[in-house]
């Protein structure tokens, strides 16, 4: 048995010591281009803000009035990059299932806009509502707040 462990032991020093680049399945240096936007330069022990990407909307609060309950709102919160790197949002979540984001899967260059367009469902909503929707960028800070608000009447 003692042999066996000893016949082992450099046939697991050489399997470990491989470059893990070298197996055909490891990911290229090209690939997860997005990931490297992400990281960089926000990942800094420090970070460097002004070679960060800067999400500037129009707006941050959308006010719809009054509205019946049931009625489907809709709108779409216009941004620039006014940052030097690629803009890319990695997350939009809001408070609850019944206010929906979506935003560009692609990097937003600089100087370029983008869109996140809120759709709230009023159903079964009454009163006074402000959805918040909060955006998780390669921005610093990495998170930024925009809202629907307004009030749903019921008969």
């Amino acid at each position: 048995m003692r042999k066996r462990i000893l016949c082992l032991l450099p046939l697991l020093w050489w399997a470990c010591a491989e470059d893990p680049k070298s197996f055909p399945d490891a990911p290229s240096d090209t690939e997860g281009a997005n990931a490297a936007i992400i990281r960089s330069p926000l990942a800094e022990p420090v970070p460097d803000s002004a070679a960060a990407a800067v999400m500037e909307f129009a707006e941050t609060e959308y006010r719809f009035g009054e509205v019946e309950e049931g009625a489907i709102i809709r709108h779409t919160f216009e941004f620039t990059n006014t940052g030097s790197a690629p803009l890319l949002i990695t997350d939009a979540r809001s408070t609850c299932g019944c206010t929906v984001p979506s935003y560009p899967d692609k990097p937003v260059a600089p100087g370029e806009t983008g869109s996140v367009e809120v759709v709230f469902n009023t159903t079964h909503k009454y009163g006074r509502q402000r959805k918040p929707v909060t955006l998780t960028a390669n921005t610093y800070p990495s998170m930024t707040t925009i809202y629907v608000d307004g009030t749903v009447l019921n008969d």
